[in-house]
């Protein structure tokens, strides 16, 4: 045999064996359909609203209504002398109870502290010794405004005494809750009845935007490091308001969409481009038996218009929750698809043989099919497991960003290609064999973060995809 011959053979034995390695494994898998409980979106139920009575007390202590679809966060809407009935003494139990059954289960929890409220049973959302302690404020009735002799009692929301006394009631509370993991936000809610920001269902006084800028301004000295909600019933007063807002760090929430019908179910979606690229947006619904009973509920579809127009990353069940999961459940599984993001793997390609110690790719598209960009972030990693189910491999596409991913229409989101080389280890680090393909994203060192709407979970939010030979 010449020189010449014995190369050609061995460049054919060459490409022999090297041509397996050509052969691809492609994958694009549907997405499921599921509700997705993830960081920084979901539904939010309201266990206090207006009072201590609405909307969690009718549920057992052990019944976190886990079969709620993508709900996620608790919310604790209560007046502000159910925390302080003496000034000085809290009764912080009254929120951190139910709190804990919701925490157990990955819950994360919210708060509004209100001043003023219309229900006979709490004439005092501000604690009544504010008021003996020289505090100006108005008596009024539901629906009626300043009133002689009025059931409820309203504090003059520019008063010194009482912003002096909200202040420290508001430092106590950032002690306990400022920076504190469990909890997705705190709302702006010292301002109006209910803590909207307006008066309409109180005294009916209007108040300046230097109030409502002293409001915020004590909040962001006590609160630095949890997110900050601003209502939109406040912030429309100026346009000041709202650049100071967005440049302060505040976020933006809707209240009482669909207390009226029609166009009229909300007003101020223009407001949320300022604010929905960089932070979760929050609606809530009107009171949805009371909507209903109105007429202006109807399907429930307007609520899904809002949602789509504000890019909510939250909405609320504001209602008892069994009771709207039971009559809603179509529009709960159509918002769902919607709210928040939700990350789509399109397609995953890789060699369906790779060489241990030699470099392999792997390419991958994402698309992004909720309202609002996935703003917590995270890579993709691409997971090797045996056949017991132990890590052999991971490798991460650090250079994909998934918050960058655009957001569109239903259906038509832009989807994202990318790939990324990886090298796997030499042996006897890297045993040859068959292992299969797991996706997930999360951190840069290749911790699953995010749930995604895949088959095959492992239970730590790696999908399976395939299979890989390594020789």
């Amino acid at each position: 045999m010449n020189r010449r011959t014995f190369i050609c053979l061995a460049s054919a034995s060459l490409l022999a064996r090297s041509s397996p390695a050509e052969e691809k494994v492609a994958v694009r898998p549907a997405d499921t359909g599921a509700a997705l409980r993830n960081p920084g979106m979901g539904w939010v139920f309201h266990f206090y609203d207006d009072g201590i009575h609405n909307y969690g007390l009718n549920l057992a202590p052990s019944d976190t209504v886990d079969d709620f679809p993508g709900a996620s966060v608790i919310y604790m809407r209560l007046a502000w002398s159910y925390l302080e009935p003496e000034e000085g003494q809290f009764n912080w139990s009254i929120v951190d109870t139910p709190a804990q059954r919701w925490i157990d289960k990955g819950w994360k929890i919210a708060f509004r502290f209100t001043c003023s409220e219309s229900d006979r049973d709490q004439p005092y959302a501000t604690p009544e010794w504010v008021r003996k302690a020289g505090a100006k404020g108005y008596r009024f009735a539901d629906g009626k405004g300043i009133v002689e002799n009025g059931p409820n009692w309203e504090p003059d929301f520019g008063d010194p005494i009482f912003l002096k006394k909200l202040d420290n009631f508001l430092a106590a509370a950032s002690a306990r809750y400022d920076g504190n993991p469990d909890v997705a936000f705190i709302d702006i809610g010292s301002l109006g009845v209910w803590g909207e920001g307006h008066t309409g269902g109180s005294t009916h006084r209007n108040y300046s935007t230097a109030t409502i800028l002293k409001h915020i301004d004590l909040y962001k000295k006590n609160f630095k490091r949890t997110l900050l909600v601003a209502n939109d019933d406040f912030l429309v007063v100026s346009l000041r308001l709202l650049d100071d807002a967005q440049a302060l760090g505040l976020t933006l929430r809707d209240d009482s969409i669909l207390v009226q019908g029609g166009k009229n179910a909300y007003f101020h979606a223009w407001m949320a481009a300022m604010f929905w690229p960089h932070l979760p947006v929050i609606l809530e619904s009107e009171h949805y038996g009371e909507s209903k009973q109105r007429g202006f509920w109807q399907d429930g579809s307007l609520y899904l218009k809002a949602i789509e127009e504000y890019h909510a990353s939250y909405a609320s069940v504001h209602w008892y929750p069994r009771e709207f999961l039971k009559e809603m459940r179509p529009l709960i599984d159509r918002i769902n698809l919607r709210l928040g993001y939700r990350l789509q793997l399109v397609e995953a390609v890789w060699p369906k043989i790779a060489d241990a110690n030699a470099p392999f790719r792997i390419d991958f598209t994402f698309r992004n099919a909720g309202v609002a960009p996935c703003l917590p972030g995270g890579v993709p990693a691409f997971t090797l497991k045996d056949d017991e189910g132990g890590i052999v491999g991971t490798f991460v596409a650090e250079d994909y960003e998934v918050r960058a991913l655009p957001v569109g229409p239903p259906l038509r989101a832009e989807a994202v290609p990318s790939g990324a080389w990886f090298r796997v280890p030499p042996a006897p680090i890297f045993k040859p064999g068959t292992y299969s393909v797991y996706v997930s994203i999360g951190s840069r060192t290749g911790t699953p973060r995010l749930a995604l709407p895949l088959a095959d979970d492992d239970g730590h939010y790696r999908y399976r995809l395939g299979s890989i030979t390594i020789r």
